[in-house]
């Protein structure tokens, strides 16, 4: 659940004004993110035990080809936090298909000679460097894009044929605290931008927290808002969530209440033994897809954008839990399938594309991927043997 980091934010400002180009206005710091129930100062950067990480000096293994589309490699996906390049790891040979880094994946900008569009230096490699599809986006923090429409439409027409994601929990205060109408017309900005610029461009909706009766009433708003602003039926290619389990009370640790919700104090009262609990992760998958079905909207993919472990180990939640999370979430959304309710193209599957968090995040470290030396963890190695021993679809 990043943001990208106030200084990089700072420094791009200085560039963008030197070269006379209009800055992009960088989103306002939100307040610290309340996710579990321990003072962020009492949270130590991750530190693995000797045993998951003893004799790991691994060099990286070369990338390998990208996945072919509904292979398990291609519907594997992680997270690498703050707009971060997955060249930081070594990553293994068997590794996820693709992955997402919270940003549309430039680092330095300056206006082309004679035009008013930018030149996209990328700080994300080519695909076939690293043998991960890169999957970018769009933050909409209060309604507003970030980045703006100039430089969505530059990069998506020098990553053609993307599917870009819009939003990272705008439901979330501390994430991109969208007001359902707000959000709304972000979306409609970012989709005609992209649209435009790269027509066979597919368009995700952002990602709620949490699927639950408190945010499916915020989607719904979100629905019915662009529907009111544009007299259409909002053009989603793909639907996305994220699967956490945490709690939905007002001021209190958890996901708290929506956006434009003030209205309601509180909503699911899931504890920290529930965290783990991949019943309710189903739970919301199942609720999801019903969602989509009586919205006209089950025959359209739908990715688990983000979602794992964010709970420290001190409650309970050792490297092996997290490891049988992991494994047992694989299991869940590669079996998920209901002809009532599933993705016909994808064998009636209800989840087809998935990520965990994350590659690495001081502030949640418990399901890191990788070390700060960006050696593979125990958990790393278990995510790659799963792949190896279920290679295809």
């Amino acid at each position: 659940m990043p943001r990208s980091g106030l200084l990089n934010s700072l420094l791009l400002w200085a560039l963008l004004l030197l070269a006379g180009c209009q800055p992009i206005q960088a989103p306002a710091p939100g307040p610290i993110e309340p996710l579990v129930p321990t003072p962020v100062s009492d949270v130590a950067p991750a530190s693995p035990s000797p045993d998951e990480v003893a004799g790991l000096e691994i060099p990286a293994a070369p990338p390998p080809p990208l996945p072919a589309p509904y292979t398990l490699r291609w519907r594997v996906g992680v997270g690498v936090p703050d707009g971060e390049t997955p060249l930081l790891y070594r990553w293994p040979a068997s590794r996820p298909g693709w992955y997402l880094n919270w940003s549309i994946g430039f680092t330095e900008t300056q206006p082309l000679v004679g035009s008013a569009m930018p030149e996209i230096h990328f700080r994300i490699p080519l695909d076939e460097a690293v043998g991960m599809e890169f999957v970018p986006m769009v933050r909409t923090p209060e309604g507003q894009l970030w980045p703006d429409e100039p430089w969505i439409r530059a990069v998506a027409e020098r990553l053609p044929g993307r599917t870009w994601l819009i939003g990272n929990e705008p439901d979330v205060r501390w994430q991109d605290n969208a007001t359902p109408e707000a959000y709304a017309r972000a979306y409609h900005r970012a989709y005609t931008a992209i649209k435009a610029a790269d027509p066979t461009a597919q368009v995700a909706i952002g990602g709620i927290s949490q699927v639950t009766p408190l945010r499916l009433a915020y989607l719904e708003r979100i629905w019915e808002a662009y529907q009111t602003f544009y007299g259409d039926e909002m053009p989603v290619d793909v639907w996305t969530m994220h699967g956490f389990v945490l709690q939905e009370k007002a001021g209190d640790w958890g996901v708290d209440i929506p956006p434009g919700f003030d209205h309601v104090t509180d909503g699911v009262a899931w504890g920290i033994q529930d965290h783990d609990d991949l019943s309710l992760v189903e739970g919301q998958v199942l609720a999801m897809r019903r969602w989509m079905r009586e919205h006209g909207q089950q025959q359209k993919p739908l990715w688990v954008t983000e979602y794992g472990i964010l709970m420290p180990a001190e409650y309970g939640f050792s490297p092996e839990v997290v490891r049988r999370f992991l494994l047992g979430s694989f299991d869940l959304f590669r079996q998920l399938r209901d002809p009532e309710l599933g993705y016909a193209a994808d064998e009636e599957r209800l989840v087809q594309r998935w990520v965990w968090f994350s590659t690495g995040y001081d502030l949640y470290p418990t399901g890191d991927l990788f070390t700060r030396a960006g050696q593979p963890t125990g958990l790393m190695l278990a995510l790659a043997a799963y792949l190896e021993e279920f290679a295809g679809p």
